[in-house]
């Protein structure tokens, strides 16, 4: 027994002594109070207009099948290659943390019978989504999207009505100063010709390809379009454009897409080189940017058609089309622009206390009012008067509701008018509705 309590305690020695991570996991961030204010601002102005635009809200697990982003996203994807946190259950199932919010959400479409329901179903979400990639500003590997999703519309009108909702989200929160980039990567039917053509093209200039567009060559062309590096831009500059090879079916889908664009009169761009990087889409992409001081132009969000992803996850066929943006890169953007959101936290009264017996009356007193939908607030460690009347002033209080020994034992309330600094001293059981006849006036 002895022998059992010596090694105890040399293991908690050992324990004591090694020093035990208490950061945040790289890419994942606190999001702190002051950064709040920001994140909710944005979200009420984006859940404002998709209510306005007719959609519902949607939340899809934050776990799925790892074959649903193999099938949906693509194998041949840097998401899905690269960047899924993909781990095997007890049970032996292969799970993945959602790198992206629309294959969920196509998921979630079938799966609940929603081509049941009345056509188009528009559903808008938020939440985290996961992707092992080296962490910049606005992108972690824990970040927030928000989206939108319109199933079971082929019309070019529903195109342009996405893209505007989206353009409309970023001029309501703030970031003004935005391009529209758009194109079309054609259709099944048209994109394979357009595919021989581009690698016809690369296969000449192969010697000036980063190592990842000699690969991508082979495995996914059309990925050679969108690459960062400055040689393989060179080269993306002068290869075939797919709009010059659309089907008819595809030409006139975004003939139309543009002339409803040009209906709103919201400004475009016509950008060749964007294919965006998942293998669902179809037809019509864009992608909102931002401008920036000195020229350069940074991605907000950005989506598309994808016609062929709830018939790839086995659904029927369903148009659809669909966008997203980051929460983080919004937010970003706002506080680098020299965005400020006044931060006025207002409690319309403030409880003032001073000994023990007082705070149990304060406590009494707050549940009172919370279940009368007065707003309060309080600061039950504070021992004094000053200190937390200089609370309420800075929680911009009308009134402050004061109880001291005497008030406790006599249960009554000091109400102070905290502009006049007039009191008044009133019974507890009728301080509910002497407030909200003051808060009235």
């Amino acid at each position: 027994m002895p022998r059992v309590k010596k090694i105890e305690k040399k293991e908690d020695k050992k324990h004591r002594k090694k020093k035990v991570p208490v950061q945040a996991v790289r890419g994942m961030n606190d999001i702190l109070p002051p950064e709040q204010f920001i994140w909710d601002y944005i979200l009420e102005k984006a859940r404002k207009l998709c209510n306005d635009f007719g959609f519902g809200r949607i939340e899809t697990p934050i776990l799925e099948h790892t074959e649903l982003f193999y099938r949906g996203v693509g194998q041949i994807t840097d998401i899905v290659e690269k960047e899924m946190y993909t781990f095997e259950t007890q049970g032996k199932d292969a799970v993945s943390l959602r790198p992206e919010g629309t294959a969920g959400v196509a998921r979630a479409y079938i799966e609940n019978g929603m081509s049941k329901w009345s056509q188009p179903v528009k559903l808008f979400y938020e939440g985290p989504m996961f992707r092992y990639e080296k962490p910049q500003a606005g992108r972690y590997r824990q970040h927030h999207q928000f989206g939108a999703e319109i199933f079971g519309d082929e019309c070019s009108a529903v195109d342009a009505q996405i893209i505007y909702l989206a353009w409309k989200i970023f001029q309501k929160i703030g970031i003004k100063n935005t391009t529209i980039q758009v194109n079309s990567i054609g259709c099944s039917e048209c994109r394979p010709v357009y595919k021989k053509l581009l690698v016809d093209y690369y296969e000449m200039k192969i010697n000036k390809l980063c190592l990842d567009c000699k690969r991508r060559l082979s495995e996914n062309p059309l990925r050679l379009l969108d690459c960062k590096e400055e040689k393989c831009m060179q080269v993306a500059s002068s290869a075939p454009q797919i709009i010059d090879h659309l089907c008819e079916g595809c030409h006139d889908h975004f003939k139309n897409v543009l002339e409803f664009l040009d209906e709103l009169e919201i400004s475009y761009v016509l950008n060749s080189s964007l294919v965006r990087g998942l293998d669902y889409y179809t037809k019509t992409v864009f992608e909102i940017w931002e401008d920036g001081v000195e020229g350069a132009q940074t991605s907000l969000g950005g989506g598309g058609r994808y016609n062929d992803l709830i018939r790839t996850l086995g659904g029927e066929d369903t148009p659809a089309v669909g966008f997203s943006f980051g929460i983080e890169r919004a937010v970003e953007r706002l506080l680098s622009s020299g965005f400020h959101l006044e931060q006025k936290i207002r409690k319309d009264v403030f409880l003032v206390q001073l000994g023990n017996m007082a705070r149990k009356k304060i406590l009494r007193l707050f549940d009172k009012l919370i279940d009368s939908n007065i707003v309060a607030g309080e600061s039950l460690g504070r021992g004094s008067i000053k200190s937390q009347l200089r609370m309420a002033n800075r929680y911009n209080s009308k009134l402050a509701l004061i109880i001291g020994q005497k008030e406790a034992l006599d249960d009554t309330v000091i109400i102070r008018d905290m502009e006049s600094g007039m009191q008044e001293v009133v019974t507890m059981e009728c301080i509910v509705q002497e407030v909200k006849k003051r808060l009235k006036a």
